[in-house]
């Protein structure tokens, strides 16, 4: 299959924190899609893992975006992350009728104050 692109991004949790305590919830409800947001109200109340909650889905997000433009031009809701879970890879998932042949993969790390992520399309 051939490659689309490849998209990096990384983001310093502090930046994340910072635009949380100033946008309280319009936030999350600006960058996660549907199906991310309702896992958001379950995520543990502490401002660590909230803050990598999404620091992790805006550096997925950005690098997806980069993996996929100028052939795409995702919005933030049409993009939906799953992380690692019942064995499963994690995976990014692109929400749009012209994109069906498109599959996104996706490698996320964190450290620290930092999350980067790496997203490979392919056709």
């Amino acid at each position: 299959m051939p490659i689309v692109g490849i998209g990096v991004d990384i983001v310093h949790l502090p930046r994340i924190s910072a635009l949380l305590a100033r946008r309280g919830s319009k936030f999350p409800s600006r960058i996660l899609s549907s199906n991310e947001m309702s896992s958001w109200p379950y995520v543990p109340s502490d401002e660590t893992s909230r803050t990598k909650f999404l620091a992790v889905r805006w550096a997925v997000k950005e690098a997806a975006y980069k993996a996929l433009y100028p052939m795409f031009r995702p919005t933030w809701k049409e993009l939906t992350y799953r992380s690692l879970t019942d064995g499963r890879k994690p995976e990014v998932i692109y929400h749009c009728d012209s994109a069906t042949s498109i599959s996104l993969h996706v490698s996320v790390s964190h450290d620290g104050e930092y999350a980067f992520a790496t997203v490979l399309a392919e056709k």
